[in-house]
C-alpha cells in the first residue's frame, strides 16, 4: 500500500487541510454546501444530477450514529468539503464483500467546493476516513464512482486503490492495514487539531458578526439579501 499520509512535498507552503468529523449541529452548512454544488459536480458525486429536494433528503437522512461523516472548514468558517464514510453489513452487499473477511464494508464519498479544488482537501478527507475504517476493524475501503470523475479517480490512484472500470463505471478498493498504537494516536491527533481549529473560526465569525451589528458601525449599502 502506498503512503497515505504526508504530502512529501518538502517546499508545499499551502496552508495545512484540517479535516474534522461533522455531527448534528454541523447539518444546517452540509446542506449548503450540498445545494451549492452544480448539476455537473452532483452528478459526480452521487452519479446522477440530482434536483435539490432530493439533495435535501440526502442530508437530512445523513444518520451520524452510523456513518462518519468529514468536513473541511475554510478561514470564513463555511463548509468547503464533505467527505461521508458508510458502513453496512458485509452480507447487504455480496458483490463488495469478496474483497474482505471483517463483518463490515465501508464506502466512501466525496465533495469539494469549487474555490477549494486542487489544494489537496478531497485527498485529506479520504485519508482520515482511511485510518478510520483502520482503527476500528475495517481492512477495505471501497469507493464507487463515474470513470469520467477525475477527482475521485485521482485520489485513487494516489492512494494506491485497485481499480475496476465498467460500463462508465469504476469501482475501487484500498486494502488497510491493521491498526497499531501510531495510527490510533494519529487520528486522535487529527481530531483534535480540527477541533481547535474549528473552535478558533467559529469564535471569529461570531466576533465579526457581533462587531458589524454594534451601534455606528456603517451597512453595507445597498443591504444584502
Amino acid at each position: 500500500m502506498r503512503r497515505l499520509f504526508g504530502s512529501g512535498r518538502a517546499n508545499d507552503t499551502r496552508p495545512a487541510v484540517l479535516v474534522k468529523q461533522l455531527h448534528e449541529r454541523d447539518r444546517r452548512r452540509m446542506m449548503k454546501h450540498f445545494l451549492s454544488l452544480e448539476k455537473s459536480d452532483r452528478l459526480l458525486r452521487f452519479g446522477s444530477a440530482l434536483p435539490d429536494e432530493l439533495v435535501a433528503q440526502y442530508v437530512q437522512k445523513m444518520d451520524f450514529s452510523r456513518d462518519m461523516v468529514y468536513g473541511v472548514y475554510s478561514r470564513s468558517f463555511k463548509l468547503v468539503g464533505v467527505g461521508h464514510l458508510a458502513f453496512a453489513p458485509k452480507d447487504l452487499s455480496p458483490a463488495r464483500s469478496v474483497a474482505t473477511s471483517k463483518e463490515q464494508v465501508a464506502e466512501f464519498g466525496v465533495s469539494v467546493s469549487p474555490s477549494m479544488r486542487g489544494r489537496g482537501v478531497g485527498s485529506k478527507l479520504f485519508e482520515r476516513a482511511a485510518i478510520h475504517c483502520r482503527n476500528n476493524d475495517v481492512d477495505t475501503l471501497y469507493m464507487h464512482c463515474l470513470s469520467s470523475n477525475k477527482t475521485m479517480m485521482h485520489i485513487a490512484k494516489k492512494a494506491g486503490m485497485e481499480i475496476q472500470r465498467e460500463y462508465g463505471e469504476a469501482d475501487a478498493y484500498l486494502k488497510l492495514l491493521p491498526p497499531n498504537p501510531s495510527s490510533m494516536l494519529q487520528e486522535a491527533v487529527q481530531e483534535q487539531f480540527a477541533m481547535f481549529d474549528y473552535t478558533f473560526k467559529a469564535n471569529a465569525r461570531a466576533a465579526s458578526k457581533l462587531w458589524d451589528r454594534l451601534p455606528g458601525r456603517k451597512k453595507p449599502w445597498p443591504p444584502s439579501q
